[in-house]
């Protein structure tokens, strides 16, 4: 047995592989040395990443220091014997911990798709025998049997191989199969070039063979994705980490404002244990307990106007992050592109005939005139020999359906949809022999009973087929194809593969005998060059998102010359393009690049040749350049990419398991056009949060001062503490919710992205607040105040008139948090219609809160009478007046100026 298995065996030889490996590949490995590698290198099987446990899920929605004071809160009440009080707070904690759990819990395991591939069987040759075993029996040095529609268990050096292609995409998003061979490869080839190779989770679309194990379980390429995916640690989103520092302000604030006002109750005279209590509702007063119940339900209402446009995602605060979002890194292969082949030019022996999509019907045009394929014998010719030497079905016609390679399937639709079918080709021509693909020659034919002979038609590689042409069609017939006209053949061919085009030559012959040599006398008929073309809607949604400010970066495991050509169709970029390949980027450290490295790397438009563990790397470095970056991705390879970007968006149609599962939000329709979409709702949602954010606090605050500069002042304490828990359950909370279900600004779009480093609450919001907050409590305290001296109250009923003001004045407050360039009466807030419900909503709670006999004794509400109810609806509305004359004097557009500054 081997001290080690081979190293960069894709380089390597067959006959050193065997011998590096102690194995001979005609008998394959003895039970004795299965048992002994089976010991040593364990199962074939991917390391199982350890779930969360419902426990654990559950006890991180309580883990918010918001969360932690409201706690601290509910236990003092409890203590003081407020156990109405106690009860109410923690009902809030357990809604919103309730929402935060079971959103968490249906949060999918990434790991759990990868087991998948492991739970098939496979065929080895072991002792002389062949013989079929569970894929996690698999050890290094076995001999596995390949054939067509095998998914490939573990890594291979190919033996053996008789016409074999294999489907990679699912590791390399490249959508055409590879031909592999057994001949080696140099050391320094990307996994996409690796021909030698069959990779563990690929497919065998085509042809037979047999592969040495050089790799199992962990170790495979697709093992170390996993391992990728399992350590790649998705950071907090930027919502949380706001949401966080808030909190950590609040506390501060909080603290301080509750042990201030104690100090001074006391130091007035006041019963200690009553300024105890009173601090403990000013605490409940400052931090704005609705905070985290109205932000989980504005997120998730997002989530569900994103499901309708196609977009599911799967973690709330993923929903606002989408919206800070800087740059995106996209793939290429169904994002971008329709995933599917499709012809798009016939270069023929005098002419360049252009396929353009007319509908359902193909348009070929040349020199900007329509070409009709049936009168044109040399573009109808060509499109036959497509249909006829092609081993591809269109099932019953839809793209589902369709089975074989991509190239074949798209030739065939093409003649299908201009009425060369090949059911009614093959009327005339039946097929009466097939020479198969040969990886050797590059070349297939299939030969076909015709009404002089036989026809052969042939496709294959440009170069191999135009060598073995002596005549070519043009226009004016068959002539003879000279040195000069196959020079320029090969010419044309190499300028079309340079722009990213996949080309296939075309050619026939007509023949006496069906047995005749396929290969040699043929006449080519025209070059066909096909591409997975772009979809319809990018382009516009790329230019949507750089009128956003969000620059869209491409990012794929294809050649680069393709890579370039789909960019340049898509519309990346601002002029040339700069590319990057894989190779130039080993050894990319985030933490340790240089600054012109960076500046170098950060401005490619596309990355090509991509690996898995490069694509993680190029996210670490833009968030580390302060981006905020979201990935797209379909094939396991992307699976670490989408995992550490802030947010991942995987493929719903076209995209794996394991993509979906390691992704925060999933694309329904696959199409690009739908993250600028969501991308807009987040920026929406982000408004409304800082919008929800201000009126909370702002109301807050009022309290806090009412209640505090009252206590200083000498003052009877104008609010008890369950009548402000009640205000910030009924008349924060609804309008608040309110504004979070608005429609947003219809410009939002037109606008770049914030910076990431923005607050939710800046220093022109926190002057909002202090404003706001200023003006409500003075109207409160000029009410109680005339109340209590002027009107001759009662102390109970002066309370009541304060909690009346306070409460109708916190609801007009939402007018005021507008945009100030808005106008007064015609804004994001009047038209929203959920917040003109909410007041409705509260007013008939409060108006329950006075006049139900019950409820008014339990807060402590006695009747002030009409000139009480009077004066508290009057003095409400001061507040209203003050906001929007402030709005007035400041100018509309005293926010937007800061976050500009901010930005720049």
């Amino acid at each position: 047995m081997p001290k080690n298995r081979a190293e960069n065996p894709h380089a390597q030889s067959v006959e050193d592989i065997g011998d590096r490996l102690g194995v001979d590949l005609a008998q394959g490995l003895d039970p004795s040395q299965v048992r002994e590698r089976l010991a040593c290198y364990g199962p074939n099987r991917l390391r199982r990443q350890k779930k969360k446990s419902t426990l654990s899920i559950l006890v991180r929605q309580f883990k918010g220091i918001i969360v932690w004071l409201l706690a601290a809160a509910a236990i003092m009440s409890f203590v003081l014997g407020d156990i109405a009080e106690g009860i109410a707070i923690a009902v809030v904690l357990l809604i919103n911990g309730a929402i935060g759990f079971f959103t968490e819990l249906r949060a999918a395991r990434a790991m759990e798709a990868l087991m998948q591939l492991a739970e098939v069987q496979t065929r080895v040759r072991r002792g002389g025998d062949v013989r079929k075993i569970d894929a996690h029996e698999i050890v290094p040095g076995d001999v596995v049997i390949l054939e067509a529609g095998d998914v490939v268990t573990a890594d291979l050096r190919l033996t053996k191989v008789s016409q074999i292609m294999v489907d990679e995409s699912v590791l390399t998003g490249e959508s055409v199969p590879v031909i592999k061979s057994i001949d080696p490869t140099v050391l320094d080839a990307s996994l996409g070039d690796r021909t030698s190779m069959a990779f563990k989770g690929t497919a065998i679309t085509l042809g037979a063979g047999e592969g040495v194990v050089v790799a199992t379980g962990m170790d495979t390429e697709i093992g170390q994705i996993s391992e990728l995916a399992q350590t790649a640690q998705s950071d907090t989103t930027p919502l949380e980490r706001r949401l966080d520092t808030l909190g950590h302000r609040l506390v501060w604030l909080t603290l301080s404002l509750a042990v201030l006002t104690v100090v001074m109750g006391i130091l007035r005279g006041h019963d200690p244990a009553g300024m105890v209590q009173t601090g403990v509702a000013l605490a409940v007063a400052a931090v704005p307990e609705g905070l985290p119940v109205v932000a989980t339900l504005s997120l998730a209402h997002g989530m569900w106007r994103m499901s309708q446009r196609n977009a599911v995602i799967r973690q709330l605060s993923s929903v606002e992050t989408l919206g800070a979002t800087t740059v995106i890194l996209t793939d290429k292969t169904g994002t971008l592109t329709e995933n599917r082949m499709s012809a798009v030019r016939y270069l023929l022996a005098d002419a360049d005939v252009k396929v353009e999509s007319d509908g359902d019907v193909p348009k070929f045009v040349l020199q900007g005139n329509s070409v009709d394929p049936a009168s044109d014998d040399r573009l109808g010719w060509a499109i036959r020999i497509g249909a006829l030497c092609n081993n591809a079905d269109l099932g019953d016609g839809t793209k589902h359906h369709h089975s074989g390679d991509p190239m074949e399937i798209a030739l065939l639709s093409l003649a299908q949809k201009v009425g060369f079918g090949r059911s009614g080709l093959l009327e005339g021509n039946a097929k009466v022999q097939q020479h198969a693909f040969d990886p050797d020659s590059k070349m297939m034919a299939t030969v076909h009973r015709a009404a002089d002979g036989y026809l052969v038609a042939v496709k294959g590689a440009p170069e191999a087929v135009i060598d073995v042409c002596t005549q070519i069609r043009t226009a004016d017939g068959t002539r003879d194809m000279d040195d000069h006209a196959q020079q320029d053949c090969k010419d044309r061919s190499a300028a079309a593969a340079g722009e990213g085009l996949r080309l296939l030559a075309l050619a026939m012959k007509h023949v006496d005998s069906q047995d005749a040599v396929p290969y040699e006398g043929l006449t080519l008929v025209g070059l066909v060059c096909l591409l997975d073309p772009v979809r319809a809607d990018v382009p516009d949604a790329i230019a949507a998102g750089r009128k956003a400010g969000v620059r869209v970066v491409m990012m794929t495991g294809d050649h680069a010359n393709t890579a370039e050509t789909i960019a340049r169709e898509a519309g990346l970029g601002c002029g040339d393009l700069t590319v990057v390949e894989g190779r130039e980027l080993a050894g990319l450290d985030a933490d340790r690049i240089s600054d012109q490295e960076r500046r170098r790397v950060l401005a490619a438009d596309v990355f090509a040749r991509v690996a898995p563990d490069t694509k993680l790397k190029l996210v670490s470095l833009y968030q580390k350049s302060g981006h905020i970056v979201a990935v797209t991705g379909d094939g396991v390879n992307d699976a670490p990419a989408l995992k550490k970007a802030d947010i991942g968006i995987a493929m719903g149609q076209r995209g794996t398991q394991v993509a979906q599962e390691a992704a925060h939000m999933i694309l329904q329709d696959d199409a690009f056009a739908t993250i600028i979409v969501a991308m807009r709702q987040g920026r929406v949602i982000f408004d409304n949060i800082r919008r929800f954010v201000v009126y909370l606090m702002s109301c807050n605050v009022s309290e806090v001062l009412v209640v505090g500069i009252a206590v200083g002042a000498g003052l009877p304490a104008p609010l008890l503490p369950l009548q402000i828990l009640f205000l910030n359950l009924v008349t924060d909370v609804f309008p608040a919710f309110a504004l979070g279900l608005g429609r947003g600004d219809e410009n939002i779009m037109h606008k770049p992205p914030r910076d990431p480093a923005q607050e939710i609450v800046n220093r022109p919001r926190w002057m909002l607040i202090g404003i706001l907050g200023a003006a409500i409590t003075a109207a409160t305290l000029a009410a109680f105040v005339l109340a209590l001296y002027w009107l001759g109250l009662e102390s109970g009923a002066a309370i009541t008139v304060a909690f009346l003001t306070l409460a109708l004045a916190q609801l007009w407050n939402v007018f005021n948090v507008r945009d100030p360039g808005a106008g007064v009466l015609k804004n994001e807030v009047t038209r929203n219609v959920y917040v003109w419900g909410a007041i409705v909503l509260c007013l008939g709670l409060i108006g329950l809160a006075l006049w139900v006999p019950w409820f008014a004794r339990l807060l402590g509400l006695p009747d002030p009478g009409w000139d009480g109810l009077a004066l508290a609806a009057g003095a409400s509305l001061v507040p209203l007046v003050l906001g929007q004359c402030w709005h007035v004097v400041a100018g509309p557009d005293w926010l937007s100026r800061h976050d500009k500054a901010h930005q720049g």
